[in-house]
Parts: structure tokens; C-alpha cells; sequence
């Protein structure tokens, strides 16, 4: 799990408090180390690796020997494997897009598990991390959506994302979630005064 000290917590449960004074939406935040462990993904190029093994091999005496090219063939896919889980190689093998289609379902998990499809009015909103992906999502029930579009929020997220690559995850959420409030305050102010979920960033097991 991701260690955040005591006063890095109290700073974001402050800036959601501070937020929420001026704005009907509950905000939540969650951080995920990860959103997947990708173990198929080396197996899948091993496989890969293991099948087209034999095409040089044609070559040689060594094809139509059935036996011993099954056992060339499963000595390879082990090696490629090892290979492949070989941190350097695997953060590279892994698509972009898989990490981000997994780490969007992670946020949308999180969304409807910690209940925010079901705040007064439609106003949950969440702002999600996943460290490993770099991914940055912001996601607003349909009471806030109707009056903020996704387009507007995709400044913070890019500035967001850009403190994530320099290991600023905490700042950069404090300064996500002020950004954020402004908006909010302008499209979405207080009308009432309520607090329907915690005050705080939710860190998920890595």
C-alpha cells in the first residue's frame, strides 16, 4: 500500500472540506498504486515468442523431430517469460491503451463502490489516481455533469498527470482538488449544507 505521512492526509481532507463549503458536490478522492498486475501480458508475448520459435528452425536438421522441438519450444517460452517479467522490459511490452482501459474500469469500480452514484442530487464526484498507469481520471455524477462538461475538467487532468510522472501525487492532488473547486463553486455552488461522504483520500491495497 502507498504511505502517506499523517500531515499530507490532514491536507487533503482539508482542501476536500474547504471545497465542499462552496459547493454542493461530494468530492472524494481515491489512489490506486496499480489497477492491475498484468500477469498475462509476459505470458501472452512468451507464448508468442515460443510459436514462431520454429519457423528458423525449418532450417535445420532438427525440424520434424516432433519431441525435441515441443521441449525447444517449451525451454523457450520459459526463458521468454523470465524475460518478459523483467521489470524494465515489462513496464515496456505492457499497450498504453490496456493500462488505461483498466485503470478507467478501476475508476468507475471505485465510483459506484464508495457510493457516489448515490449522493442527494446527483453530486458525487471523485478524482482517482492510478500511480503505476499515470492514469488521471475525474468523474462527476449527472447532477454536476449537466451543468460541467468533461471537456472543462481536461486541463486539471493534464496538469494533474504531469505531477504524477514527477512522483507529486499528493500535491498534485491538493492542487487538483482547488482547481476543481473553483469550478465547482462557479457551475456548482452550495445550496444547502451536508456532508454525505468522508472528508478524505481513500488509498487503495497495492
Amino acid at each position: 500500500m502507498m504511505q502517506f505521512s499523517e500531515e499530507l492526509q490532514k491536507r487533503i481532507s482539508d482542501a476536500i472540506s474547504d471545497v465542499e463549503r462552496l459547493t454542493d458536490a461530494e468530492v472524494m478522492c481515491v489512489l490506486a498504486p496499480r489497477s492491475d498486475d498484468y500477469d498475462y501480458i509476459p505470458a501472452l508475448w512468451a507464448a508468442l515468442v515460443a510459436l514462431l520459435f520454429p519457423l528458423p528452425l525449418s532450417l535445420t536438421p532438427w525440424w520434424g523431430h516432433s519431441n525435441t522441438l515441443s521441449l525447444l519450444q517449451l525451454g523457450v517460452f520459459a526463458l521468454a517469460w523470465l524475460g518478459f517479467r523483467w521489470q524494465p522490459v515489462f513496464q515496456r511490452i505492457i499497450p498504453k491503451s490496456v493500462r488505461y482501459w483498466r485503470a478507467g474500469n478501476m475508476a468507475r469500480r471505485q465510483f459506484l463502490q464508495n457510493g457516489l452514484h448515490h449522493t442527494r442530487d446527483g453530486a458525487g464526484f471523485l478524482i482517482f489516481v492510478s500511480a503505476q498507469e499515470r492514469y488521471v481520471e475525474i468523474l462527476a455524477d449527472h447532477g454536476i455533469a449537466a451543468k460541467i462538461s468533461d471537456e472543462q475538467w481536461r486541463y486539471i487532468v493534464a496538469a494533474f498527470v504531469l505531477q504524477v510522472k514527477r512522483n507529486q501525487i499528493a500535491d498534485g492532488f491538493i492542487q487538483c482538488i482547488e482547481s476543481c473547486g473553483e469550478l465547482l463553486a462557479q457551475c456548482y455552488p452550495a445550496t444547502q449544507e451536508k456532508n454525505e461522504l468522508p472528508n478524505k483520500l481513500v488509498v487503495l491495497p497495492g
